[in-house]
């Protein structure tokens, strides 16, 4: 999964820290860093707010909190 994420952003780095504790891999991408990555991230979710998280299946979860990433992926399990 990819998680696009952005400089300074509070719930990018909550996200991060909330994946790492539960040994969930992930790829975070930093969409200022790169702005391909950027452009998809706007593509796939529609706006260009993160963190944005892409699994494999292509759903797709766009500014979220933890509470949220805990359900999204339940569903997915």
């Amino acid at each position: 999964m990819v998680l696009y994420i952005k400089p300074g952003c509070g719930w990018c780095d909550q996200a991060v820290e909330w994946l790492e504790a539960r040994g969930i891999e992930f790829r975070a991408v930093d969409v200022f860093a790169d702005r391909a990555a950027y452009e998809r991230m706007r593509r796939i979710s529609g706006q260009t707010l993160a963190p944005t998280l892409e699994m494999p299946d292509g759903s797709v979860l766009a500014d979220f909190g933890t509470d949220q990433l805990g359900e999204f992926l339940a569903q997915r399990a």
